[in-house]
């Protein structure tokens, strides 16, 4: 699928990590995929066969087309009930077109909070998202 990191979310929020366009709005909620002003395309899956669900425990906040900036919220999704259902909530971000970039980095080895950047990317001697 591509390069990218994976999070233990802490929250229930999935808000964009860039500045672009919802190409990709799942019926079920649980995924959403997005490709970046720069384009850098990415795809955001909440948990581990969470598909399963149907969309029970999860608020979608847009929809497929909608343009959307670093930090605009984009799914709730209720943890707990998640968890109780018998699903893991490791969430993976993934550059699906990651060969078009010479480097995929993780910015960080820890915890991250909300808004702060996951991934470098660099396109070709240049900087990206």
């Amino acid at each position: 699928m591509g390069k990218g990191v994976a999070i233990e979310p802490t929250s229930g929020r999935v808000v964009s990590p860039v500045n672009g366009t919802v190409t990709v709005a799942f019926k079920t909620k649980h995924a959403i995929g997005l490709v970046s002003d720069s384009g850098a395309e990415i795809l955001i899956h909440v948990g581990i066969d969470t598909v399963q669900l149907e969309g029970k425990h999860f608020v979608s906040h847009v929809k497929q087309g909608d343009q959307v900036k670093k930090g605009d919220l984009l799914v709730e999704f209720d943890i707990e009930e998640i968890k109780k259902a018998g699903y893991q909530v490791v969430t993976p971000i993934i550059v699906t077109n990651s060969s078009n970039y010479t480097e995929v980095n993780a910015t960080k080895n820890n915890s991250v909070k909300e808004q702060e950047t996951l991934l470098s990317l660099k396109l070709f001697n240049s900087e990206s998202d």
